[in-house]
């Protein structure tokens, strides 16, 4: 007769294996170190914390100054940073190493200013700035088939201009770049005005801050010319439109980020999401007819879309 097989079935193997993958599954996400790091501690920064510690509770969320902060390289790799501005980007940049780190509230003219040669590897950049292309797509919304935009840069921001003016020719409008590298000299934005349709506005701080916007928007009235952008904060000094991400949006572009290792990180990135805020009253008195701006982000995010 054949030897009876002795030892335990196959399900009786497997029950402890299954039981133990049951075991962690059921575990929760591993938590991660989140350091915020600002220079400036106000309640808009106190209420991004709050608000990404409410959507990721698993993980373990600081905020902090640079001043109170060692060197980065001193901290544990396993730290993630969050930078939020350029005060924060500059303690990270002095030093060589550290963890690795995702910079928001700084745009790209900004950085090009900071980072020089100095981006150390792990450092991965979410504009502040509105995207140059998207920009242009609600200028093309805004005004009745404009055929010159008109564009003041400074030696800063003059980078940007390759990829402006690609994008103006997709889509079949002529680019006026006009350098301006003193930002109390009135004649640039003379000759542009004088020259093109509407203009468009960077993000750069030495052409477009609270000291010069004034006589920007009155010049630009005065020949019935709108400005877009440069950033939503214009908007609400003069300019026509802007697009914009708020809070909510930079929260769903970080969470999917942290989930991912950090070298899966993006060099650079815009935020997918966005909105568009316009100025109903500056809208009238040019004489251009507006949608709401839900239906103009819409459409915006419309012709982003592949």
């Amino acid at each position: 007769m054949p030897a009876r097989r002795s030892g335990m079935s196959l399900g009786q193997r497997l029950r402890p294996l299954l039981l133990g993958l049951a075991c962690l599954l059921a575990l929760p996400a591993l938590a991660r170190e989140l350091l915020l790091v600002s220079g400036e501690q106000g309640a808009a920064v106190q209420a991004f914390s709050q608000a990404l510690a409410e959507r990721r509770p698993a993980d373990r969320i600081r905020l902090e100054s640079p001043d109170t902060l060692p060197a980065a390289s001193t901290l544990s790799p396993e730290t993630h940073l969050l930078l939020l501005g350029s005060v924060a980007l500059n303690w990270r940049l002095a030093s060589e190493q550290g963890p690795p780190a995702l910079t928001l509230l700084v745009s790209r003219v900004e950085a090009q200013q900071l980072l020089d040669d100095r981006r150390p590897d792990g450092i991965s950049l979410l504009w502040s700035d509105p995207p140059p292309s998207r920009q242009l797509q609600l200028a093309m919304q805004l005004h009745p088939r404009p055929q010159r935009i008109g564009v003041l840069f400074s030696p800063a921001s003059a980078f940007l201009l390759k990829e402006l003016a690609e994008h103006a020719r997709q889509l079949g409008v002529e680019l006026l770049p006009q350098e301006q590298d003193r930002s109390d000299d009135p004649r640039p934005l003379r000759e542009l005005l004088d020259n093109s349709d509407l203009l468009l506005g960077l993000d750069d701080k030495l052409l477009y801050n609270p000291r010069t916007i004034k006589g920007i928007l009155l010049s630009a009235y005065a020949e019935n010319r709108a400005l877009i952008g440069p950033t939503v904060a214009f908007v609400r000094a003069g300019s026509l439109a802007s697009t914009y991400s708020d809070q909510n949006d930079w929260l769903d572009t970080l969470d999917p980020l942290l989930d991912q290792p950090p070298s899966q990180w993006p060099s650079s990135l815009y935020p997918e999401r966005f909105k568009v805020q316009s100025n109903r009253q500056v809208a009238r008195s040019l004489g251009i007819e507006l949608q709401d701006d839900a239906s103009l982000a819409q459409r915006l995010a419309e012709g982003e879309s592949p």
